[in-house]
């Protein structure tokens, strides 16, 4: 199969894509591909990798050779996957490569909040220890995390390994139902419950109609003043004007944000130029460890070796 990566530039410098050359003819990779490019990049190709760059029916349509997309993420709203079915084109995604990675992400930041440990290094960089009368010198308070409430919205591989390594700090756990659900799952408690109980709120789930802008000005205003709230999953959850509101007259106490609702975002994103000490970005690098990066290339050479071979390993399929 002849192969073209549209965005290799989602990885590292350091990760082989040896496993994804072991199954195709030839394979092209290109950093970044912008709308303008897409078509004259994918001619005559059997095999399409791409994380996030946006393939409508009108562009599958014009590309009559096209057997295999492969997404190298587990999100999916970048492709028509209705329209590709119907021209037989088969899609798959990957997912459980980045959990450890995501939990490790998460717990970080909980762990720099409740622990305060870039606020205790800057006071003994600007000698306040070394002036103390005491043999230790106290600053902003530390809180354990043993009896906190951990919120999880997003159950899947992602949720759960933020949850296992939570247990291990003596977190309490609130899984939540989805939103308006009739019924509650066993082992779950209600959306409401969640936002108005949790000390920590972190986000897993996709994004779908029913969960854009899940995180708004009423959602927030049920959140302890005490709450915080990370995000790891996509940015279009958090209504971004609401989020900025709530934080600067301290409606909650912090967040978090691994995505915005743009990536990259423009200069000028309300957020970024917020300047509030109660608020962290980092660009989308929560599920980037150097070994769930390859896991993610390796998975998608299994995706493609079970293409080959009649298989239908983590096919995607959307009615018309």
């Amino acid at each position: 199969m002849k192969a073209v990566f549209l965005d290799s530039q989602t990885f590292s410098s350091n990760i082989s894509f040896t496993a994804i050359e072991q199954q195709v003819s030839e394979l092209t990779c290109y950093a970044n591909t912008t709308p303008e490019q897409v078509l004259e990049r994918c001619q005559n190709v059997e095999l399409l990798i791409t994380n996030k760059v946006l393939l409508t029916a009108e562009l599958l349509a014009k590309l009559p050779a096209l057997k295999l997309i492969c997404i190298a993420a587990t999100g999916y709203n970048n492709i028509d996957i209705s329209a590709a079915t119907r021209l037989g084109i088969a899609v798959t995604n990957v997912s459980g490569y980045a959990g450890q990675s995501v939990a490790q992400y998460v717990l970080a930041q909980i762990l720099a909040y409740y622990q305060q440990t870039s606020h205790h290094n800057t006071n003994t960089e600007q000698g306040y220890w070394q002036k103390s009368e005491s043999f230790c010198y106290h600053g902003n308070a530390i809180t354990e995390l043993a009896g906190k409430t951990l919120g999880i919205i997003g159950y899947g591989d992602l949720g759960q390994a933020v949850v296992k390594l939570a247990d291990a700090f003596g977190m309490n756990i609130l899984i939540s139902e989805r939103i308006n659900s009739p019924e509650i799952r066993q082992g779950r408690v209600s959306f409401d419950q969640v936002i108005t109980q949790a000390d920590i709120i972190s986000l897993h789930c996709p994004q779908t109609k029913d969960t854009e802008n899940l995180i708004n000005r009423d959602i927030l205003a049920k959140m302890k003043p005490t709450a915080m709230l990370i995000n790891t999953a996509r940015g279009a959850l958090v209504n971004s004007t609401d989020l900025l509101v709530a934080l600067t007259t301290k409606q909650i106490a912090y967040a978090v944000l691994d995505v915005l609702e743009q990536e990259p975002p423009p200069a000028n994103h309300p957020l970024l130029n917020a300047n509030l000490a109660n608020l962290k970005i980092t660009a989308h690098i929560a599920w980037a460890s150097s070994e769930a990066q390859q896991r993610l290339i390796d998975l998608l050479s299994k995706n493609i070796a079970a293409y080959k071979n009649g298989e239908r390993l983590n096919r995607l399929e959307l009615a018309n």
